[in-house]
């Protein structure tokens, strides 16, 4: 089951959105289905948000709060979550890299556009399929998502894991963390960071902002890391 917000104010151009969906699970192969939730507005989309949507499609024009502005709001309270913009203007919406947004539709929406580019988001889904690690922590065992970890950290005898839900220090080490993780998400930007390169938001120098923390890049790691986060941008998993 994809969990799909779709955030329209205009109800004709939302339930093309739906039809859409609707026969794009009817006619693709793999039994594909869709849990569709439409909000009429920015607000009530951001009000007590939870992570629990897989895709979301938002139009830029929306009263009150506009669909940019909301996307950077989503962002802060959810970085993994695949974004569409669905719009009738297309020059705003190539800003999307500011917001991670995977791609934009453009108003009319027409159904072989939109099937070309929810096929991508739902490759990008498979790609970051959730692989999960057990960390022994002090107050028992923590089952963890990988798409839940921003980085991990060794301190002293310790292993943090820095996380959407907050942090667990644990016992272990960075090496043997490494290894549990996928090799396409994570890299080292030196010897006690273990990044998810889908919360890396900024590099400088040798700088990297990782889930709004900045991390040191050593000289020695710099040009592996980097060469690892243009693959990841090449791969379409992050824009």
């Amino acid at each position: 089951m994809v969990n799909v917000a779709i955030v329209e104010d205009e109800d004709a151009a939302a339930a093309i959105l739906s039809n859409c969906l609707d026969k794009y699970a009817s006619t693709k192969r793999g039994g594909v289905e869709f849990s569709v939730c439409r909000y009429h507005d920015a607000v009530s989309f951001l009000e007590n948000y939870r992570s629990r949507f897989d895709i979301v499609f938002m139009d830029i024009q929306l009263p009150d709060l506009d669909g940019m502005e909301a996307a950077k709001k989503l962002r802060r309270l959810d970085s993994s979550v695949t974004l569409i913009f669905v719009t009738n203007m297309a020059n705003f919406a190539v800003r999307g890299y500011e917001v991670d947004a995977l791609d934009f539709i453009v108003k009319p929406v027409e159904y072989f556009s939109f099937a070309l580019k929810l096929d991508r988001a739902l490759e990008r889904l498979k790609s970051t399929a959730e692989q999960e690690i057990f960390a022994k922590t002090e107050n028992g065992t923590v089952r963890l998502k990988s798409s839940q970890i921003k980085y991990v950290e060794i301190m002293k005898h310790s292993i943090v894991y820095h996380t959407t839900e907050g942090d667990y220090s644990a016992y272990g080490s960075l090496r043997s963390v490494e290894q549990m993780l996928p090799a396409n998400w994570f890299v080292r930007c030196n010897s006690c960071y273990l990044v998810n390169l889908r919360y890396v938001t900024r590099v400088s120098g040798f700088t990297v902002t990782v889930g709004g923390d900045d991390l040191s890049v050593s000289h020695s790691k710099k040009r592996e890391f980097m060469k690892a986060l243009n693959e990841y941008i090449g791969r379409g998993e992050y824009v």
